[in-house]
């Protein structure tokens, strides 16, 4: 079903009659690529296509706020493109090269301007928060299309710049340790939990989460992030630049689950931290299943990536404990129950560094060169006094 926009007027399904602008527009200012590669395919335009509501149970959002990931700067280089070429057009219809020009920007915080005719739960001038799929056209653009099952109602007690901060890092937390790792707020007290790689945008967000359910933190950053880390509620530190941090963590209590958000030589040493034959769990963010189909087209990529991760999960657990893969998923209900956290102070956002809209290249730059203690935030639109 689609739903062409024929008038600048438009009956809304809250039965208000809207006269706005973004009725009229075919087009909007958005940062885009046209091809894989460094920053500088990076192109400002003011003639971006103006999202279009496809299916009735879509939104249009306007922007105010985006923030960047690392999976940004990776997809701007053509990471993931034959999976997600095929998740945007399973059929194999169109051409390649039809994803350009490919708006990036995985998080978004704004208002709703416009509901599809199922959208049930959300008004227009709703202040919401989402996670971009990344087979989506993303949030560097004046306004973006979302499915509504997708969006959340943005913590009242943050602004739009802080609210774009969380929502591509907590979706992915909350996959990783709720949904594959089995974590929730009432079984989560006392447990032992290992993050490697806490600085950065899911680990700053993962430590407050489980901490605030009651877990045990100890994380892994450098020397110059621990005491910011320990202000996120960790409990330990490991200072990962004083040398090999297998040795300080082996001397610890063994753990009921590690997060992995570093991946290289991890999986060779982590595994023995855990606690065995007790239900413990290694997740790693860090797979190989994008570069297998970009390397091997998706058929094949897809059944190597099957054939690795079932031969670890099986090695392990003969030794006893669970070895598993952690995937970004969108969802709206999980930001439901984080807005809930957040607006109960037990999660605050981390925003290192703000862009304008103008600056996107060189928010790239600062996402691209690591160490991050946070998330970069670009800010699109100011306010909300235009909706």
């Amino acid at each position: 079903m689609k739903m062409m926009k024929t008038s600048c007027a438009a009956q809304t399904p809250c039965g208000r009659l809207l006269s706005t602008s973004s009725r009229c527009r075919t087009v909007m200012p958005a940062w885009v690529i046209d091809k894989y590669g460094s920053n500088e395919v990076l192109r400002f335009t003011k003639n971006a296509s103006f999202p279009i509501i496809n299916y009735p149970n879509e939104v249009i959002v306007k922007v105010f706020a985006a923030g960047l990931n690392p999976i940004d700067v990776a997809m701007r280089g053509g990471y993931g493109a034959a999976t997600l070429s095929m998740k945007r057009d399973p059929l194999n219809i169109k051409q390649s090269g039809s994803e350009f020009p490919l708006v990036l920007g995985r998080d978004v915080s704004g208002v709703i301007m416009e509901c599809g005719l199922d959208v049930k739960y959300f008004r227009e001038r709703d202040e919401v928060w989402a996670a971009i799929p990344p087979w989506k056209q993303g949030s560097l653009a004046e306004f973006v299309v979302l499915s509504a099952n997708e969006v959340s109602h943005k913590p009242k007690c943050l602004s739009h710049i802080e609210a774009a901060a969380i929502p591509y890092v907590a979706t992915t937390a909350w996959s990783a340790l709720v949904n594959t790792g089995g974590l929730r707020k009432d079984n989560c007290a006392n447990k032992r939990i290992l993050i490697l790689g806490g600085s950065g945008g899911v680990g700053t967000f993962a430590v407050q989460m489980v901490k605030a359910w009651g877990a045990h933190v100890t994380v892994t950053c450098s020397q110059n992030a621990e005491r910011f880390l320990r202000g996120l509620g960790a409990d330990h530190v490991v200072d990962y630049t004083a040398g090999p941090v297998e040795e300080p963590l082996s001397a610890l209590e063994k753990f009921d689950l590690i997060l992995d958000n570093v991946g290289g030589d991890t999986e060779r040493w982590a595994l023995k931290l855990l606690k065995p034959w007790s239900g413990s769990k290694f997740v790693t963010l860090v797979t190989p299943f994008m570069q297998n189909t970009d390397r091997l087209g998706v058929a094949d990529g897809m059944m190597q990536t099957a054939a690795t991760v079932a031969s670890k999960a099986l090695k392990h657990l003969m030794k006893g404990v669970h070895y598993r893969w952690g995937f970004f998923a969108p969802s709206g209900s999980a930001l439901d129950e984080i807005r809930d956290m957040v607006d109960a102070k037990q999660i605050r956002p981390v925003v290192e560094e703000t862009f304008s809209f103008s600056q996107v290249p060189q928010a790239f730059e600062k996402v691209e060169k690591g160490h991050a203690r946070g998330k970069t935030v670009v800010q699109i639109s100011k306010g909300g006094d235009d909706v």
